[in-house]
């Protein structure tokens, strides 16, 4: 699991700095705010703590849901597409995360 939660991390600051590389292009504070936000989370899923897990799963949920809400449905070669996938891979991560733990804790009771 720690490669898993490393590879949200690297993923989530990935991210975050591709949200910061575009809100330098466009001026959308949006943009600035969740790849602030995005850096922030992905430097927390290094420690072993469980609510940056959370975070991951529902942060970038919140994200990809508001953006295709104002943009629509972006096109497949587009940054905005590649936010997308890497929230997926990163929701996808955090919910393998606490599904693994919650199972661990269930087996041992």
């Amino acid at each position: 699991m720690k490669t898993i939660r490393f590879v949200a991390g690297v993923f989530l600051l990935v991210n975050g700095i591709l949200h910061i590389i575009e809100y330098l292009n466009t001026d959308s504070i949006g943009i600035l705010v969740f790849g602030i936000v995005y850096i922030i989370i992905g430097a927390l899923l290094f420690n072993k703590k469980t609510y940056p897990v959370y975070l991951g799963l529902i942060v970038p949920i919140i994200g990809m849901s508001l953006s295709l809400i104002k943009f629509g449905v972006p096109e497949l070669i587009s940054l905005s597409a590649l936010f997308k996938l890497i929230g997926l891979i990163v929701v996808i991560c955090c919910a393998y995360i606490l599904i693994k733990r919650n199972s661990k804790s269930t087996s041992t009771e």
